[in-house]
């Protein structure tokens, strides 16, 4: 059953279903959609670069980022087109982090496991080497 939402975009209130956004504003990006793509679709524009896009169609930047993410736009049919990596801003054309970023992650997690199981082994070794007694009276 659907429930009521605000639109993500304008805030107007609409019944939430598939979408996050009110039918106006589906219809609009629809439209912006359209209009990308149709210039794309362009032999003499399929090498354009994202500055060209926006100067040419008036689509914001976020917008066609936004098509990308979602695989309307696919980078292999259009080499040039791509967005910024979510930690150094270099440009890609999938996921959020590019190569780079991605192999520095997995190097960062790789030593933080190496150090918590160091941790771990010397916590280990420091309840073998304690000594406990008990007096028989206690018990």
């Amino acid at each position: 059953m659907a429930e009521l939402a605000n639109c993500a975009q304008c805030g107007n209130l609409f019944l939430k279903g598939a979408r996050t956004i009110c039918r106006a504003c589906y219809e609009k990006e629809e439209e912006a959609f359209q209009k990308v793509y149709q210039f794309m679709r362009q032999r003499k524009n399929r090498e354009a670069t994202m500055t060209e896009i926006v100067e040419q169609t008036g689509v914001e930047e976020e917008q066609i980022i936004k098509f990308i993410k979602e695989k309307r736009l696919l980078p292999t049919e259009f080499p040039n087109i791509g967005y910024p990596c979510s930690h150094c801003g270099k440009k890609i054309t999938s996921g959020n982090l590019c190569q780079a970023c991605l192999e520095k992650l997995r190097k960062d997690l790789e030593q933080h496991e190496e150090l918590e199981d160091r941790i771990n082994e010397k916590e280990e070794q420091e309840k073998k080497r304690t000594y406990y007694m008990f007096d028989d009276k206690e018990l």
